[in-house]
C-alpha cells in the first residue's frame, strides 16, 4: 500500500499538510528531527484524526536516514518537503551572509538531499511538492537573501518535473502565513505586524497553515498538474 511522507510535517504547513491527507485516506508519515515537537505534533494529529498518522525522528539532511525511511514506509506516492530557513532577511548593506548560509543549510540543502534520496523509493505515479515563497518573485526591499533561497527552491520545479516524469513536481508559493516562523516575533509585535500585513494585502487577512496545506494537497493529488508554483500569497505579489 503507498503512503504519503511530509518531512517537516511536526507543525505549521507540514502538519496541516499531513492531517488533510490523512482524512482523505490512506497512510501518512511525518518526519522532523525535533523529537519534542514531533512528539507535541502527533499529539494534536491523534486528537483530529485518530490513528492515521505515523511519526518519525528524521533529519532531512541526513541522506542514509532519509533513505533508510523511504525504504521503510514505501512506496511512497505523495513526498512532501516543506522545510524553513529562518535567516537571510535584511537589506544588501549588511545582509548577515553567515545567517543566508544557515537558511540555505535548513532549508535548500536538506530539501535537495530529501529529493535524492526518496527518489528510488516513489510510485510511479508519485507526486512531489516543495515549497517556496513570494520572496522569490516579488519584489520586496530587504528580501535578496531569503528570496534567493526560495527562489532556487522554486527553480527546481520545472526541470525536476521534466527530468522525473510521470512523477509530478510542484511547489506552493505562501506570502503571509500565521505558522511557528514568526514565533521570533514577541506576541503583540506579531499581532501588529499582521495586523499591518493584511491591511496592505488584497484579500485583507492573513492565510492560516489549513490555507496553504489546501494548495499543496491540490498539487499533490491532482494528476494533471506537474511543473507548476501556485502563488498563495493573498496577493502579495501585487503590492509589494
Amino acid at each position: 500500500m503507498s503512503s504519503a511522507l511530509v518531512i517537516g510535517g511536526t507543525s505549521g504547513i507540514g502538519l496541516a499538510v499531513a492531517e488533510q491527507l490523512a482524512r482523505r485516506g490512506g497512510v501518512v508519515h511525518i518526519a522532523g528531527r525535533n523529537p519534542e515537537r514531533l512528539e507535541k505534533a502527533m499529539t494534536a494529529i491523534d486528537a483530529a484524526v485518530p490513528g492515521e498518522v505515523q511519526g518519525h525522528v528524521l533529519d532531512a539532511a541526513d541522506a542514509e536516514a532519509v533513505a533508510a525511511l523511504a525504504a521503510s514506509i514505501g512506496p511512497i506516492r505523495h513526498l512532501v518537503i516543506t522545510l524553513a530557513g529562518s535567516g537571510g532577511a535584511g537589506p544588501l548593506s549588511d545582509l548577515p551572509l553567515d545567517g543566508l548560509r544557515q537558511a540555505f543549510d535548513e532549508k535548500y540543502w536538506p530539501t535537495l538531499i530529501a529529493l535524492q534520496a526518496t527518489l528510488a523509493h516513489l510510485t510511479a505515479d508519485a507526486s512531489i511538492t516543495l515549497v517556496g515563497a513570494v520572496t522569490a518573485r516579488a519584489a520586496m526591499p530587504g528580501t535578496a537573501g531569503i528570496g534567493s533561497l526560495n527562489a532556487a527552491i522554486e527553480g527546481l520545479i520545472q526541470p525536476l518535473a521534466a527530468e522525473l516524469a510521470p512523477v509530478r513536481v510542484n511547489a506552493v508559493s505562501p506570502g503571509y502565513v500565521d505558522t511557528p516562523w514568526w514565533d521570533g516575533l514577541a506576541p503583540e509585535a506579531r499581532t501588529a505586524f499582521f495586523k499591518q500585513a493584511a491591511e496592505s494585502l488584497p484579500v485583507k487577512q492573513i492565510a492560516t497553515a489549513s490555507d496553504i496545506a489546501e494548495a499543496i494537497v491540490l498539487l499533490a493529488t491532482n494528476p494533471n498538474i506537474t511543473g507548476t508554483v501556485i502563488e498563495t500569497d493573498g496577493g502579495a505579489r501585487l503590492t509589494a
